[in-house]
């Protein structure tokens, strides 16, 4: 039981010190962009899809209804606090995933390996499935929910394969089996939108695209970093269990 409390107190600690960055880096970079991606929306058509981004990088994407039912955060410190809520919330998942993934091969011994599982959580969850799926704007076209979220979710998973036979198993038949797993998904391609056309600048979206990568750069590895730090303060328990079990 001391060994998995700690596990998830690494993750929550961990999540807690990116999701902050994470929130803090958006109100300079991405939250302005989308705010004036906004002011597009009225000329777009009345009903449409996009996606946001929040802690990860992974595309969320959520419909937008333009009735006079439809509900969203107001303006201010609500919509602030969703931010917050929902970035905090993400990172502490995501820095569950990585502490668990991390643990099953050794665990992240020091700041180096915690800067390489960052690297490895950005390539999974931002880098891959935003070759097919760019982080999206208000007021942009986008293909059907459920066929987005099915790809970018194999998407994801297929980069996680592809990158433990790679990096972890080390064999030159794995690797190359590795590096096919990877290009799969763009084979197949991202669902796309029957019409690209969008009242959003392209060079607006093009600087969300770089902002909203970089922000989720920045955000593996402060996440990947802090679960090295804090796993070294907890290094004992875990170790002395792992121990136990071998």
């Amino acid at each position: 039981m001391t060994y998995f409390r700690n596990v998830v107190f690494i993750a929550a600690i961990a999540g807690l010190v990116a999701g902050v960055a994470m929130t803090l880096m958006q109100a300079f970079t991405t939250d302005p962009l989308i705010i004036q991606a906004e002011t597009f929306e009225n000329v777009a058509p009345a009903d449409h899809e996009h996606a946001s981004t929040n802690a990860g990088g992974e595309d969320h994407a959520a419909a937008h209804e333009h009735g006079a039912d439809a509900w969203a955060p107001a303006d201010g410190i609500e919509r602030t606090a969703y931010n917050v809520l929902v970035n905090l919330v993400g990172a502490i998942g995501f820095g569950l995933l990585l502490v668990v993934a991390s643990e099953f091969t050794g665990g992240v011994t020091d700041w180096r390996q915690g800067i390489f599982w960052g690297f490895a959580g950005f390539a999974i969850f931002t880098l891959a499935p935003g070759i097919g799926l760019s982080p999206e704007l208000p007021a942009m076209p986008a293909a059907e929910l459920l066929a987005r979220q099915t790809w970018w979710i194999g998407t994801a998973a297929a980069t996680a394969v592809a990158l433990y036979l790679i990096f972890i198993k080390k064999t030159p038949a794995l690797a190359v089996l590795g590096l096919i797993v990877l290009v799969v998904p763009h084979i197949i391609g991202a669902p796309q939108p029957d019409d690209h056309a969008t009242p959003v600048p392209e060079n607006l979206h093009h600087s969300f695209v770089v902002a909203s990568t970089l922000t989720n750069l920045v955000f593996w590895v402060v996440l990947g970093t802090a679960v090295a730090l804090a796993r070294a303060r907890f290094a004992r328990p875990i170790e002395a269990t792992r121990k136990s079990f071998a």
